[in-house]
């Protein structure tokens, strides 16, 4: 299970292949990774600006991709859909990639 530290490392070294094919670029990781609390088998939460518009399918082949590269289940989460309700918390608890 790679640590918080690995997971931004390889964010970072493919964050051109996410802009340019997926056309988002992620801004944060929220969740148990970032409290400590993942356990195998967690997924990671991970906030995303959408810098061009794209479908819902593009998003799944995004979280694919991360997926792949970090060897994680990836919950990605477009920074405009997250829920006011819960905006704040989240960003003030995201790590930024």
């Amino acid at each position: 299970m790679p640590d918080l530290s690995e997971i931004i490392r390889t964010i970072r070294q493919h964050r051109d292949v996410l802009l340019e094919q997926y056309g988002i670029s992620v801004v944060g990781i929220f969740g148990s990774y970032v409290r400590g609390e993942a356990k195998e088998g967690s997924d990671i939460d991970l906030i995303a600006e959408i810098v061009k518009p794209i479908s819902l399918l593009e998003i799944v082949g995004a979280e694919i991709y991360l997926g792949d590269i970090l060897g994680l289940k990836v919950d990605l989460v477009p920074k405009r859909s997250l829920r006011e309700e819960l905006k704040e918390a989240i960003l003030r608890e995201a790590v930024p990639v």
